[in-house]
């Protein structure tokens, strides 16, 4: 190990003590790293651990490598294990957290074989607890771009991490250049077994920490183990003397009732996960749209057809709410909007009514309208309408059935021991919801809905032609040829 290793060690290990532990102590894996550790330790020993040496390959050489069969008949001699599955196991756990590595691939697994495989340097033991950031990965990505060596080529899913880390970085990536350039002209001084040792060693750390897809990260703590760890340093905080005070650590609400506790984190953790996330694009573009669709709508973007009756003595605009048998085309286009723009106009509801009626499903329109005339009605009456409205529509000899489905009646059915206000709100959202996804999507297709359309523009061109009829022949009475 080098001196710059054994010092960024020591380093670490003296910035992270934390209540007299380090700050490896607090890993919920530390038993088992220290296990596997211990384990390395007599695997590197000269004389009884595994037997390293220098391989010599076509004209290069291959500096401080064991093969798999070396690994497994070590393990086999000198650990209390009988089966070579289950040492072959073990190598595998050692090596997936990154104890030992195999030289020319990225997934961290053993094989009883000759594949050559290599101890990690101290420096990059999990036991160092420190967790790289995006920013050292990054560098660490893009020094390999500038060596134009075969075996630190990037791999497929290495080139789509440093694509995305150089959008994610685009603000910084000078900065990230110029720490990777640095880095690699101090590696090309290096000698060159010495290079190719730390190298693979690099590569294994990453590895470990941004694994090829569908390995598994080992490096993440199990969010149990987390949980307790927290829960355990917050509350067991010691209480130093103090006058009247008590040295035992105190006990938090949480201790005292875990249940209400676990109750707690579960509904807040259901909470987030109900919880959408839009993007920005996304909800700019439906704003817009929005916006734009109900441009012709805004009396402040366009002239309304006619004047607004608050700031102008005209009445025309009543006289036109009044009457519903000239539809102007701007009027009967928005109701294609949606089925509340629909059911907002009275003109409109009428149409679709009429429709329903048409096809024999106006019952539920009628009860939709009367669940909503409930909630207006006053609290002594409350009762009555909703029997009528039970009578009415969902009894079993009803003048009007209407088809609900089971989960809607129940709740009717339930809803009805104790009436109220909203007893038929879910029976009202499937009636709803049934008449948005089929009757209204229908009625636009109709031809009710587009002869009313057609025939309220050709009104309008029909008026238009005449006035500029009467515009003309005005100017000839005025102006005799």
């Amino acid at each position: 190990m080098s001196k710059r290793e054994s010092a960024a060690i020591s380093r670490r290990k003296d910035s992270s003590p934390v209540h007299g532990q380090t700050a490896a102590d607090e890993t919920p894996n530390h038993l088992v790293y220290k296990k596997m550790q211990e384990l390395i330790n007599k695997m590197q020993e000269e004389c009884a651990g595994v037997p390293v040496k220098t391989v010599k390959s076509f004209i290069s050489k291959i500096p401080s490598v064991f093969t798999g069969t070396d690994l497994i008949s070590w393990m086999l001699k000198n650990l209390d294990v009988d089966d070579q599955m289950e040492a072959l196991h073990l190598a595998h756990l050692m090596a997936a957290h990154g104890y030992l590595f195999p030289i020319d691939d990225h997934v961290l697994t053993v094989k009883a074989d000759g594949t050559y495989y290599r101890f990690q340097t101290p420096y990059f033991w999990p036991t160092n607890c420190w967790e790289p950031e995006n920013t050292d990965y990054a560098v660490y990505l893009c020094k390999r771009t500038m060596q134009n060596k075969t075996r630190l080529e990037l791999a497929d899913y290495e080139a789509e991490n440093l694509a995305r880390l150089q959008k994610m970085f685009s603000r910084k990536w000078e900065f990230i250049f110029m720490q990777a350039e640095a880095q690699s002209k101090v590696d090309k001084k290096r000698d060159k077994l010495e290079r190719k040792v730390l190298d693979s060693q690099e590569r294994a750390f990453w590895d470990v920490h941004r694994p090829v897809p569908g390995c598994v990260n080992t490096t993440e703590a199990d969010i149990r183990k987390a949980c307790r760890l927290n829960k355990s340093s917050k509350t067991a905080k010691i209480g130093y003397a103090v006058a009247g005070g008590r040295i035992s650590p105190s006990i938090s609400e949480s201790d005292l009732n875990p249940i209400d506790s676990l109750q707690k984190q579960i509904a807040c953790l259901t909470q987030r996960l109900s919880r959408r996330n839009i993007k920005i694009s996304k909800v700019a573009e439906s704003y817009i749209g929005h916006f734009e669709q109900y441009t012709e709508y805004d009396p402040l973007l366009s002239a309304p057809d006619l004047p607004n009756p608050w700031i102008s003595e005209s009445p025309d605009y009543w006289d036109s709410e009044k009457n519903l048998k000239e539809l102007s085309p701007k009027r009967v286009k928005r109701w294609a909007f949606s089925l509340a723009e629909l059911l907002q106009d009275p003109a409109g509801r009428e149409q679709f009514a009429k429709f329903l009626d048409k096809e024999f499903s106006g019952e539920n329109l009628r009860f939709w309208e009367a669940c909503h005339e409930l909630k207006r009605v006053a609290k002594k009456d409350v009762k009555h309408h909703v029997f009528e409205i039970w009578e009415e529509f969902l009894a079993g000899n009803a003048h009007n059935p209407i088809n609900i489905d089971s989960k809607a009646a129940m709740a009717v059915a339930k809803n009805m021991q104790n009436p109220d206000l909203y007893t038929f709100d879910e029976a009202a959202e499937h009636i709803y919801y049934l008449m948005k996804n089929d009757s209204y999507a229908r009625y636009l297709r109709s031809e009710m809905y587009k002869e009313l359309l057609c025939g309220a523009k050709k009104k309008t061109s029909v008026k238009g032609l005449r006035s500029v009829i009467a515009f003309t022949t005005s100017r000839r009475e005025g102006n005799p040829a």
